[in-house]
C-alpha cells in the first residue's frame, strides 16, 4: 500500500512539474513568436482541418435534434419561442465545447501520445537532447499551441454549424426565414455565452495537448508501452475536461 501511495505521489509531482514547464515554454513562444512553425501548422491541419467532416456531421445533428426535441416539448405548453434559449444554453454554453473536445481527444490526443511514444522508443528524443535541443520547446509546445488554435476554431465552427442545423430542422415544422431565425437567436445570446464557450475551448485544448504529450513522453523502453500510455492519455484527458467543464460552468453561473 505504501509503495502505491509513493508511486502515485511521484507521478503527481512529475505531472505538475511537466505542467509548469509546458506553461512556461508556451508562454515564451506566445511572447517571442519563435517556435517550430512546421509542427504548429501540421498540428492545426490534422486537429482542425481534417476533423471538419466529423465536426460538421455532429454539429448539424446536435442542432437539429435539440430543435426537434425542444419544439415538440415546448409547443405542447405554447412556449415554442423558447427554442432559441435552449439552443444557446445547451449548444453554445455546453455541448459545442465538450463534444469538440471529445472528438479531438479521440483523434488528436491518441495520435500525439502515440507519435511521441514511438519517438521515445526510437531514441529520437535522446537525439534531440544530445544536440542540446529541448524536446519540450521543440516538440511539445508547438503541439500545445496547434491544438489550442484548432479546438478554439472548431468550437466556433461547431456553434455556427449547429445553429444552421437548428434552422434546417425548424423548417420541418414551419416556414422560417433564416434571417428571422438568426434574428431570434441574436436577441437571446449574450456576451457571457460567447465568453464561456471561448474559455472552455482554450482550456480544453491545453488540457488535451498537455496530457497527450505527457503520457507519450512517459514511454521508456518498449513499443508495448505506447498503447498503454495512449489509453491513459484518453482517460485522463476526458476526466479533466469534464471536471473543468463543470467547474467553469459553476463559476460562471455563480458570478452571473
Amino acid at each position: 500500500m505504501g509503495k502505491i501511495i509513493k508511486k502515485s505521489l511521484r507521478d503527481f509531482f512529475l505531472f505538475i512539474s511537466f505542467f509548469i514547464e509546458i506553461f512556461v515554454e508556451t508562454s515564451r513562444i506566445w511572447k517571442t513568436g519563435r517556435t517550430n512553425l512546421t509542427i504548429v501548422v501540421r498540428q492545426i491541419l490534422f486537429t482542425g482541418v481534417e476533423a471538419l467532416p466529423i465536426i460538421t456531421f455532429v454539429a448539424l445533428g446536435v442542432g437539429g435534434l435539440i430543435i426537434l426535441q425542444g419544439y415538440n416539448l415546448l409547443s405542447n405548453f405554447g412556449q415554442g419561442g423558447w427554442i432559441h434559449m435552449i439552443l444557446v444554453t445547451v449548444v453554445i454554453r455546453e455541448l459545442s465545447g465538450i463534444l469538440t473536445a471529445l472528438i479531438v481527444v479521440a483523434r488528436s490526443g491518441t495520435a500525439i501520445s502515440t507519435e511521441l511514444g514511438i519517438m521515445v522508443v526510437n531514441k529520437e528524443i535522446d537525439l534531440l537532447k544530445s544536440f542540446n535541443i529541448s524536446p519540450l520547446s521543440y516538440l511539445v509546445a508547438p503541439r500545445v499551441i496547434g491544438v489550442i488554435v484548432a479546438i478554439f476554431t472548431l468550437t466556433i465552427y461547431f456553434n455556427v454549424t449547429a445553429i444552421i442545423g437548428g434552422w434546417l430542422f425548424t423548417t420541418m415544422f414551419m416556414k422560417t426565414d433564416i434571417l428571422a431565425f438568426l434574428g431570434g437567436f441574436a436577441s437571446i445570446i449574450q456576451l457571457n455565452d460567447i465568453i464561456i464557450s471561448i474559455i472552455k475551448s482554450i482550456i480544453f485544448g491545453y488540457i488535451i495537448a498537455m496530457i497527450s504529450c505527457y503520457q507519450g513522453l512517459q514511454v521508456q523502453f518498449a513499443m508495448t508501452e505506447v498503447p498503454q500510455r495512449t489509453i491513459r492519455a484518453v482517460v485522463h484527458a476526458l476526466i479533466l475536461v469534464i471536471l473543468f467543464d463543470i467547474l467553469i460552468t459553476l463559476g460562471f453561473y455563480y458570478i452571473t
